[in-house]
Formats: C-alpha cells, structure tokens, sequence
C-alpha cells in the first residue's frame, strides 16, 4: 500500500479510502490511486482486514445438489445479493445426508463465514447453536430448522399442491394418485397435506392406496407409477411431487388412450415442448434465494429479533398434461 501511495502521490489514508470503497476522494484522486494499483498489482490484504474488522466479506450457501436446476437458480439469486453486498459466496452439496450437511455447516463456520444459508438435509440443527450463539446468523432455505430458532424463507409447498390437485379435480377426476418423496421430509410432507385438503375440501374419498411416499429413484418411482396406474381401478390422474419424481414418471406412464392426466410440483426445462406439454405447480427458486439472502444481511447487520418465516407464492403452469379428462370422458 506503500508503494501504491508513492505512486500515486497520495497518503496511505486515500490509498485506504479507494481500496474500501469509502467516500472523500475526488474523482481524479481515486483514478490515480486505481491504475497504480493497477500498475503494481496490488491486492487488499483480507487477512489483515479479518484481524481488524473481524468480518471475512464471505457468506456460505450449502444446498441438497448445486447441479439440480432448482438450486442452481436459487444459488445464483444469492450470489447477486451477496455481491451487491461486496461479499463472496461459497457453496457446498449435502446430497441430502445429514451427515455431510452437517460437516459442511461446521467447515464453513470453522472458516469464519460472516452468515449461513442452509437447505437442510438433517432434521436436528442443535449443532448450529454454538455458532449462532457466538454471533454466526444462519438463514434456512426451502425447510425449516429443527432443534433451531432460526429464520427459514419457504415456498407455499401445501397451498401451490393444493391447487395442483384442485386443478385435477375441476377436470373431472376423482381417482388421484400422490407420489412423492421421503414422508419426514418436510417438502413432501407438506405437499402431501396440501393433496389430502384438495380432496377433502371436494368431498372425495382417498384411498390410501393412492398415496405412495419414498425413495425418488426412477426405478422405485416406475414400480409405484405402474401400481396406481393399472389393476382393476387405476387413478385416472396423478400429483408428482417434485421434479425428480415427476421425471421418473414420464418415463413410464401409458402413451395410449389410458394415459392419466398429470400435475407436477416443480417446473422442468423443456417442460412445453412434451406432448401434451407438462402442467406444473412452479416454485420461486430465485425469490426464495434473494429473499433469504437479504434476510441473512439483515441479521450480519446486528438484526436480533426472533427468527422469521416467509413462505414464497407458487404459481399453476397449465400446458395440458394436467387438462386431459378422465379416459372414459375423452373423444374417441
């Protein structure tokens, strides 16, 4: 910095005030001090200013998969918040084990990250206390903590599944299957409750042997596509009740006059090019990760009040998958 302010002709305090974007040089000073620092190749020294501010400018972003599309989206709206905010992101893949998340968390804190944003994994996050505790804001994303007060920005998953179904139910089907994720997720949980207040706010019966919960795999989810789909009486139309599965069951269900109508919960690329064009129940991933990360500069800003929750709209994408009647209703 020295050398920067030798060339440029200025004081190691405007040398200081350019570097950190601070007001009170002129616009011909700070153009003098920039290509000195230009010439020299000066770079800040972040270790110095970790010691002086105890602040790192970073913030951690740990997800379930940073190649699903869903949290890509999400972890690109963060990172231009956070860059608007000077501040780098760092994110890491929990692959939905607890485990990792955890290991990951505790990593990222251990390298003294100004603020967390987690999609958990795990269902305890008592783990995270010593770091709150110790000034660490932690934002959750997509589900809620637990074992945690902590702020948590949610998509609407019963009200958007709720429609979804209700949308089935306005074109004539009354024999609705569910297939969805892992039960104690909470996600799949909360789109199974808003499916069963669809049907019982139509007065429709569910048999519970339209509902099938568990691992997405395209195998698990074929064998449980194939059961509601076919025997004596198959549902005529089927709720997915994410992307993961919702891909699975395109690849087995019927191209006849027997296929069932279909509703997904997530968007999919390329989702209106199918034929017929996949009806979707979309979530915000960019509304979620934008207003998670202002949440998380808020609480970096010394904000102490109790946890918050913010449920993000979904929204009803019709293409026509979800529009086709019943099979004994449609044209020959």
């Amino acid at each position: 910095m020295n050398d920067v302010a030798a060339a440029a002709g200025v004081g190691l305090k405007t040398v200081s005030r350019v570097v950190n974007g601070e007001s009170g040089v002129t616009p011909d000073t700070a153009e003098r001090v920039r290509a000195a620092i230009a010439e020299l190749g000066f770079r800040r020294n972040d270790s110095a200013r970790l010691l002086r501010t105890g602040r790192t400018a970073s913030i951690a972003l740990l997800l379930e998969d940073i190649g699903d599309p869903f949290s890509s989206a999400l972890s690109r709206a963060v990172e231009v918040v956070a860059a608007g905010q000077g501040c780098l992101l760092f994110t890491g893949s929990s692959g939905e084990n607890p485990d990792r998340e955890r290991e990951l968390a505790l990593a990222f804190c251990a390298r003294r990250v100004d603020g967390l944003l987690v999609v958990p994994a795990g269902d305890d996050h008592g783990y995270l206390l010593p770091e709150t505790a110790s000034g660490t804001p932690v934002v959750f994303l997509d589900r809620p903590a637990a074992g945690l007060d902590a702020d948590a920005v949610l998509s609407d998953n019963a009200g958007g599944a709720r429609e979804g179904v209700r949308h089935l139910i306005r074109h004539g089907h009354r024999r609705i299957g569910f297939v969805g994720d892992l039960p104690h997720i909470h996600t799949s949980a909360e789109r199974l409750r808003g499916y069963r207040a669809a049907m019982a706010e139509a007065g429709l019966p569910v048999d519970e042997r339209w509902i099938a919960t568990g691992p997405t795999d395209r195998s698990t989810v074929a064998r449980a596509v194939t059961t509601l789909t076919t025997g004596p009486e198959p549902v005529t139309a089927l709720f997915t009740g994410n992307n993961r599965i919702t891909a699975a069951a395109l690849h087995h269900l019927p191209a006849d006059a027997g296929r069932p109508a279909l509703v997904g919960f997530d968007d999919l690329e390329l989702a209106e090019l199918l034929a017929p064009g996949l009806t979707v129940v979309a979530q915000d991933p960019a509304a979620l990760g934008t207003t998670a990360a202002r949440m998380l500069f808020e609480r970096m800003g010394r904000d102490l009040g109790p946890g918050r929750r913010v449920e993000i709209p979904t929204r009803l994408i019709v293409r026509g998958s979800g529009e086709l009647p019943p099979p004994g209703d449609r044209p020959a």
